[in-house]
C-alpha cells in the first residue's frame, strides 16, 4: 500500500513517513535504501554532514535501472551545511549533492541549522582553543540563496531545520519564495505545540525527526523513561498489537506530522509503514502529548554560544 503524502504549500506532495540516512552504518548504506524502497519508502531524508550521499545515490541509481521506482516516485530531502552559508557557495554545494546522490533536483532542500559556522572542508572548524569558529553570516541572507535554487530547477522545495518561531518570522519576513518544510525534534517529551501552532498559520508541514525519542543513549532527567519504555507506550502498543515505536509515529502523523525513521533491519522497516492502519484515540493523544517537559536530545553543543543558536537564545 503507497505511502499516504502531505501536501507542501507550494503543492508539493510528500510522503509523511521518510527514511533517515543519519548515523547509518557506513558499510551498510546502500543496501539498506535499497531495502527501505523495496519495502515502500519513498521519501529518502539525506543531509551532507551525513557524508554518505555517494551510498545513498547508488541505491537510488540501481533501485531506477532495475524499475522497482521512477525518479518521480521518489521525495529526495537534502539538507545545507552551517559552513556553507555564504549565499555564494549555496548553488554549487547544492550540485555537488546532486551529482553524489545521481539526480538532477531535490525534492526538499533545508537549510540544517541556523548557525553558521566558517567556510571549511571540516564539518566543526576549530580555533587553537578547539572552539568552532562561526561566521557572521546570516541565515535570511542564506534564504535568498535557497530561492535560486528553485528558480534554477535545482529544488522543488525548500525549507529550514532547528529553527525556532523567531528565527521562522525572520525568513517568512523577507521570503519571496517561503518555507515549505520545517525539519525539528518532535516526540512526546518535546512534543514542539507552539511551533506547531506557529507552522499552522504558515501552512508549513513541520517533519519530526528522533520521533521515537533517542533510543541509543539515555536521558538525563532522573526518572525519565526511554519513550520506547514509558508505561504510556507500551500499555497502548500492547492494546493495538502494534510495537512502541509505530505508537510514537502513529501520534505524529495524526497529529499532521510528517516523520523520519530508521532501521538496520528489514522487517522493522516494513512495520513502520503501518502507521495508517489503525488510529489513536483523542485521550490517548491527550495522554501522550501530556508527557511533554521539553526535553529535547539534540542540544548542537558545537554551536554553543552561537548568536543564531536556536536553543540558547529561545524566546518563544
Amino acid at each position: 500500500m503507497p505511502i499516504p503524502t502531505t501536501k507542501l504549500n507550494n503543492d508539493v506532495e510528500m510522503p509523511i513517513i521518510g527514511f533517515g540516512t543519519w548515523r547509518m552504518p557506513a558499510n551498510d548504506v546502500t543496501r539498506l535504501v535499497k531495502e527501505a524502497i523495496d519495502v515502500g519508502y519513498r521519501h529518502i531524508d539525506c543531509a551532507d554532514i551525513y557524508g554518505n550521499q555517494k551510498e545513498v545515490g547508488l541505491a537510488i541509481e540501481e533501485k531506477i535501472k532495475e524499475g522497482v521506482v521512477a525518479r518521480k516516485d521518489l521525495f529526495i530531502t537534502g539538507k545545507l551545511w552551517n559552513t556553507k552559508h555564504d549565499p555564494k557557495l549555496v548553488v554549487a554545494v547544492c550540485q555537488n549533492a546532486l551529482n553524489l546522490l545521481k539526480i538532477t533536483y531535490f525534492d526538499n532542500y533545508l537549510i540544517h541549522w541556523p548557525t553558521g559556522f566558517a567556510d571549511s572542508d571540516e564539518n566543526y572548524p576549530k580555533d587553537k582553543d578547539g572552539n568552532t569558529i562561526f561566521s557572521d553570516v546570516d541565515y535570511v541572507d542564506t534564504w535568498s540563496a535557497m530561492e535560486t535554487l528553485v528558480e534554477k530547477g535545482l529544488c522543488r522545495s525548500i525549507g529550514v531545520s532547528n529553527f525556532n518561531i523567531e528565527q521562522l518570522q525572520r525568513v517568512l519576513d523577507v521570503a519571496r519564495i517561503k518555507p515549505a518544510n520545517l525539519q525539528v525534534e518532535c516526540h512526546p517529551y518535546l512534543n514542539q505545540n507552539k511551533l506547531m501552532d506557529f507552522c499552522s498559520k504558515y501552512n508549513i508541514v513541520i517533519t519530526a525527526y528522533s520521533p521515537l525519542g533517542s533510543p541509543h543513549s539515555p536521558y538525563d532527567k532522573p526518572g525519565t523513561h526511554k519513550l520506547l519504555q514509558h508505561p504510556l507506550i507500551v500499555e497502548l502498543a500492547q492494546k493495538y498489537q502494534r510495537a512502541p515505536a509505530l505508537i510514537l509515529l502513529r501520534y505524529q502523523v495524526q497529529r499532521g506530522n510528517a516523520a523520519i525513521t530508521m532501521s538496520t533491519k528489514r522487517e522493522h522497516m516494513a512495520d513502520n509503514l503501518d502507521v495508517c492502519n489503525f488510529e489513536l484515540t483523542e485521550a490517548e493523544m491527550f495522554e501522550i502529548n501530556g508527557l511533554n517537559f521539553n526535553g529535547r536530545y539534540n542540544l548542537m553543543q558545537n554551536a554553543k554560544g552561537h548568536p543564531h543558536h536556536p536553543f540558547e537564545n529561545e524566546k518563544n
